[in-house]
């Protein structure tokens, strides 16, 4: 699943002299490897290659990522609109899609809200999963990080509703020649290993690393 940090709601209420937007398009390109490939605390794949790409222009923003899951791949498509206060508030709403070309694992498309302040960032995001032509499952998603300018970052999750369980997510992140990396430890309770994630792996401890570059 994608690591997108770009979600969350254009609450106007702010008046628009105080919103800033880049008036520029913006296109981006992401390559990677990840020794593990975790999202939101749930083991995936073990040595995953990525590739991504983003568009943003006036606050609207789209992209797509996908990942090796090693039954096929998993897709992503996301869109959505955000702003940014002169005080340094921010927030975003968008629209994130997770599929698979094999049988890995089935459809998941939510609606995530973010808001950002100083270091902070809360998440939200309302999803159902299609679960292989059985019952649809609702769950949802609540997240808070910690992001210092130092490259440290805290991250505390959890799911409930058909989905349940908390994780935390302790990392470091850096560009050294003009890769990035970054090295992540990730506390999983056992509810969420166990719980609708059927792909999640046995550990409740993972040590993970890291590379990429972005162009």
């Amino acid at each position: 699943m994608n690591k997108m940090t770009k979600l969350v709601a254009g609450v106007a209420l702010a008046s628009s002299a105080m919103i800033s937007v880049n008036a520029s398009a913006e296109l981006s390109y992401n390559i990677g490897w990840a020794s593990e490939y975790h999202y939101r605390g749930v083991a995936q794949e073990e040595s995953s290659a990525y590739a991504g790409a983003d568009f943003e222009q006036n606050g609207f923003y789209a992209g797509t990522w996908a990942a090796d899951v090693g039954d096929g791949l998993e897709v992503d498509a996301y869109f959505g609109y955000g702003i940014e206060t002169e005080s340094g508030f921010s927030a975003s709403i968008g629209f994130t899609g997770y599929y698979y070309t094999g049988e890995f694992d089935d459809t998941y498309e939510e609606i995530n809200l973010n808001f950002g302040y100083s270091i902070f960032n809360l998440e939200y995001s309302a999803g159902e999963y299609d679960n292989f032509g059985g019952d649809d499952l609702d769950y949802d998603f609540i997240g808070l990080t910690v992001a210092l300018e130092s490259g440290f970052y805290g991250t505390f999750g959890s799911f409930g509703d058909d989905a349940d369980g908390d994780y935390l997510e302790l990392g470091y992140g850096t560009t050294i020649a003009g890769l990035d990396i970054g090295a992540a430890l990730i506390f999983t309770e056992d509810d969420l290993q166990a719980g609708m994630f059927s792909n999640a792996g046995d550990d409740d401890e993972n040590l993970i690393f890291t590379i990429g570059k972005t162009f």
